[in-house]
């Protein structure tokens, strides 16, 4: 049996789980309340961080500069940009809910977003949610929101937290 090492915020990370597949998008109503996930575990090293950087222009020496960050930063190292640990979403949530039938999804937005924690390059993260609604859209879409949770590994809280709105089409 493992013991956790010493320190209170440490949990014990369950396993990935199978994906919630929903059977097509007529079904996504009745699913309004389960929890799904969590999806594999999702290493952000450096190099991650710089293609980051370098896609957006975020250059601020925080994300990049490791000796500048060992010595100023309240962390001791790079962290990932908070918009990366965010844009990480579609293919974590790819892993852990699947709608079948469905022929496009839109992501329309994200509410009461939250980046709790830093992540330090070379951590782990992965992805968990919960359905919070599902109603019809115009055209025989459903709007879904979601309840995600971006876990960083050891950490009680949730590094990042939002209310992801999703369209799904078939």
């Amino acid at each position: 049996m493992l013991a956790p090492p010493p320190g209170p915020r440490w949990r014990f990370p369950r396993a990935m789980s199978a994906p919630l597949v929903v059977p097509g998008i007529e079904s996504l109503p009745a699913i309004v309340g389960r929890e799904f996930g969590p999806s594999s575990w999702l290493t952000i090293d450096q190099a991650r961080i710089d293609a980051f950087a370098q896609a957006t222009g975020d250059n601020q020496w925080i994300h990049l500069d490791a000796e500048r960050a060992e010595r100023e930063s309240p962390f001791g190292q790079t962290v990932a940009h908070g918009y990366l640990t965010l844009a990480l979403a579609p293919v974590l949530l790819a892993e852990i809910f699947e709608v079948k039938g469905c022929t496009r999804v839109i992501n329309a937005g994200i509410d009461k977003l939250k980046l709790r924690l830093p992540v330090p390059s070379g951590s782990r993260i992965r992805l968990e949610g919960q359905v919070l609604s599902a109603r019809r859209a115009p055209g025989g879409s459903v709007r879904v929101c979601f309840d995600l949770k971006w876990r960083l590994e050891g950490a009680e809280r949730p590094a990042c937290q939002g209310e992801a709105i999703y369209v799904y089409s078939a």
